[in-house]
């Protein structure tokens, strides 16, 4: 299990980011999403501070080298920034299931920068692991947005198919991965909590100079005084930019940042046993069989 302790960090990470996203999309609902991305990034900051003190004795990341400070904001930049911000306008235009078929290159993105900027190489069984993993993800995501149409996928799907759309998509994709493959760089032997502190502080300043740019601060007041989005803000935030992402790191800090990237992206299939259990959706046999590829896909990087 300690040879693999890369690939079950990846695991973990899309656990915590399925319990992240039911979460967030919750609040974002009651109070929308640019309020819930800087709260939540606030709270986690102050989560990983505590825990980097009773940890390390370190509250704030001093003992960080410059190196370490120069790509790890570069990578809390291009990955909590500009590659979320990308994604949710994405969103907006071609739709939620199809930005996230687009947000499945994400994992050979990594794979090839992880390949121009830090050598990395993957075995041929990675890749068959990566490709028979994205199938499976691929499959489930296409029937979710079928029985969400009731049918309608084909006229859906042609009027989603904008340029634009497909474009800010794939920029999410890339900024994903490029964010994952700074951030490994950047980290190198450092403690991957203390590194997505960082990353989040870097988060936070860039959405507050976005703030004042588009005047939405009002929408942060508003979400403060609203009780019942800040539980799940702060359930979202301990298990995704605490947890979630700190787990990201400690996974590309343990294996090639491709193989992490695709264990990562596995949140469209764990999320469909809460969406049955806890929102009584119904489930395809579709569905079932992309779920069998998927852990069938992610069984390879164990071998």
């Amino acid at each position: 299990m300690q040879n693999h302790f890369g690939e079950i960090a990846g695991v973990l990470t899309a656990v915590f980011w399925t319990i992240t996203a039911l979460a967030f999309e919750s609040a974002g609902k009651k109070v929308g999403s640019l309020a819930v991305n800087l709260i939540r990034l606030v709270i986690a900051f102050f989560l990983i501070g505590i825990y980097s003190w009773v940890v390390r004795g370190f509250f704030f990341p001093t003992d960080a080298t410059w190196f370490a400070w120069k790509w790890l904001a570069l990578s809390g930049l291009i990955g909590f920034v500009i590659g979320d911000l990308l994604l949710f306008q994405s969103y907006l235009i071609i739709g939620a299931r199809v930005a996230m078929l687009i947000m499945a290159l994400a994992p050979p993105f990594a794979a090839f920068i992880g390949w121009l900027m830090l050598g990395e190489v993957l075995s041929p069984m990675n890749w068959l692991g990566m490709i028979v993993t994205m199938s499976g993800i691929v499959l489930v995501i296409l029937k979710r947005e079928k029985s969400e149409e009731n049918g309608a996928i084909i006229k859906k799907l042609k009027s989603n198919y904008s340029l634009p759309g497909l474009l800010l998509a794939l920029g999410g994709a890339l900024g994903q991965a490029a964010g994952l493959v700074i951030s490994k760089k950047g980290m190198g032997d450092y403690d991957a909590f203390s590194a997505t502190q960082i990353r989040v502080l870097t988060g936070i300043v860039g959405f507050s100079i976005l703030f004042f740019f588009i005047r939405r601060w009002k929408l942060v007041g508003l979400a403060l005084k609203n009780g019942s989005a800040m539980k799940r803000i702060t359930l979202g935030a301990f298990f995704g930019p605490f947890l979630g992402v700190s787990f990201s790191l400690l996974a590309v800090q343990h294996t090639q940042t491709g193989i992490a990237a695709t264990l990562m992206a596995i949140v469209p299939v764990l999320i469909i046993a809460p969406a049955v259990l806890i929102f009584h959706e119904k489930v395809n046999w579709k569905e079932i069989l992309g779920a069998v590829i998927t852990v069938a896909g992610v069984a390879l990087f164990f071998l």
